[in-house]
C-alpha cells in the first residue's frame, strides 16, 4: 500500500462532516497560534485529503497534530501500516522541528464490539493496543498518545427521522423533562455573542462543578471571532435557555454538513426543576434537524456504564435521549525526534493535561 501526499492550500480542504478537518476549524486554529496546512492523499487504498496543525512549544521542538483525521481509513488490520506510510509521506513536507505527529483517530475502534450496547467494552491495556496498532509496520513506531486529544467515546443520535419518532426513542423520563421545561415556560433562544462572557462564566462554574478541565476563554473567543468575520460551509449555534431572568442552561454546537457537534455545555445549580439542560438539548436537536443534519454528536461519555466513572453522569443524561455510544480509536502518536517526543510525553503525564 503505497501512501503519497500532494501539498494543497488549506482553504480548497473538500467539505466534510467531521468539523474538525474543515477550512473553518483550520481558520480556528489559526487564531490560536497554529499553523495549517492541507495535502491531498494518494494512496493505493483510502483517499481523500487531510488537515494538519503544527505549532511550535520552544525549546526549537514543535508537533504536527490531526485534528478527526484522516477521515477515511483502512480495514482495522491495516491500521497500523497506513498511518507509518502517511506519517513517513507527511514528514518530508514539514518542518525539522516536529518531534512527532498526533493522530486524533476518527475511525471506528477494532475493540468497538456492539457500539449500540449501553454498558461498552471495558477499556484495552495500552501497551497491547500498540502491539495490534503497530502488527505489519515496518518500525513499530506508533504509540497510543498518553490522553486522547478529543474524547474516544461519544454519544450519537440519529435525528434523520421525525421529530415524533426521535422522541419515541427517548427514554420515558427524558420525555417527560422535555415536557417538564415547556410546561415550565423555559425558553431556549439563540444568543447574540454580546452573552458569551455570561455562558463563559456558567460554563465555568459547571467545568469547577463536575471536575472536568476548563478551556480557557481565548478558545470560545476564536471561534466567535472566525464564525462572525469569514464565510463558511460549517455554521455555530449558541443556544441559551432560562426562565425569566434566570439563566438555567447553555450550549455551542456546530454543524459541519450532515452532523451537529455539541461542543461545550454549561448549567446552573439552581432550579434543576425546571429542566433547563433538555429543553436546550432537545431545541438544539430540533435545529439541527431543521438544518439538514442526520446526527448529532452530544460528546463525551464514559466508555463504560460504570458509576465511579467521572463521565458516568454524562452517560445517564446523554443515554436517555436515544442514540449509541461511538467507539473511535483515540489519540495515536508517531515520534520523529524520539528524545524530545519523551520529554513531552512525561510532562503530559505528569500534568493529565492535554499540552498541545
Amino acid at each position: 500500500m503505497g501512501t503519497h501526499l500532494e501539498p494543497k492550500n488549506f482553504w480548497e480542504l473538500l467539505p466534510t462532516d467531521i468539523l474538525f478537518q474543515t477550512l473553518f476549524w483550520g481558520r480556528v486554529k489559526s487564531r490560536l497560534g497554529w499553523k495549517a496546512f492541507a495535502f491531498d492523499i494518494d494512496s493505493s487504498g483510502p483517499r481523500g485529503d487531510i488537515l494538519v496543525l503544527a505549532k511550535s512549544f520552544g525549546q526549537d521542538m514543535s508537533a504536527a497534530y490531526v485534528p478527526q483525521g484522516p477521515e477515511y481509513g483502512p480495514d482495522h488490520e491495516n491500521y497500523g501500516p497506513f498511518l507509518e506510510q502517511l506519517s513517513e509521506a507527511m514528514i518530508t513536507h514539514l518542518d525539522k522541528s516536529v518531534a512527532f505527529i498526533r493522530y486524533d483517530l476518527p475511525w471506528t475502534s477494532q475493540y468497538d464490539g456492539d457500539a449500540a450496547g449501553p454498558a461498552g467494552l471495558p477499556s484495552v491495556e495500552a501497551r497491547l493496543r500498540e502491539i495490534r496498532m503497530n502488527f505489519g509496520t515496518t518500525s513499530w513506531n506508533l504509540r497510543k498518545a498518553a490522553l486522547d486529544m478529543t474524547v474516544a467515546d461519544t454519544w450519537v443520535i440519529d435525528i434523520g427521522r421525525t421529530e415524533k419518532e426521535i422522541l419515541d426513542g427517548m427514554k420515558p423520563k427524558t420525555r417527560y423533562n422535555i415536557r417538564l421545561a415547556e410546561r415550565k415556560e423555559v425558553l431556549v433562544e439563540t444568543a447574540s455573542v454580546e452573552m458569551l462572557p455570561v455562558f463563559y462564566d456558567l460554563y465555568c462554574q459547571t467545568a469547577r462543578r463536575n471536575g472536568f478541565v476548563i478551556c480557557q476563554y481565548r478558545y470560545f473567543a476564536a471561534l466567535f471571532s472566525e464564525w462572525l468575520s469569514a464565510p463558511s460551509t460549517s455554521e455555530v449555534l449558541f443556544l441559551l435557555a432560562s426562565r425569566g431572568r434566570d439563566l438555567l442552561a447553555g450550549g455551542i454546537v456546530a454543524i459541519s454538513r450532515k452532523t451537529a457537534h455539541y461542543l461545550f455545555g454549561a448549567s446552573s445549580s439552581q432550579n434543576k426543576n425546571l429542566m433547563g439542560s433538555y429543553a436546550l438539548q432537545w431545541e438544539a436537536i430540533r435545529r439541527a434537524r431543521a438544518k439538514g443534519c442526520v446526527r448529532y454528536d452530544m460528546g463525551a461519555v464514559a466508555p463504560v456504564n460504570d458509576t465511579d466513572h467521572p463521565f458516568y453522569g454524562l452517560f445517564r443524561f446523554k443515554a436517555g435521549f436515544g442514540g449509541r455510544i461511538v467507539r473511535r480509536h483515540g489519540s495515536w502518536d508517531y515520534p520523529i525526534d524520539h528524545q524530545a517526543y519523551m520529554t513531552f510525553r512525561n510532562s503530559e503525564i505528569l500534568s493529565r493535561e492535554m499540552t498541545i
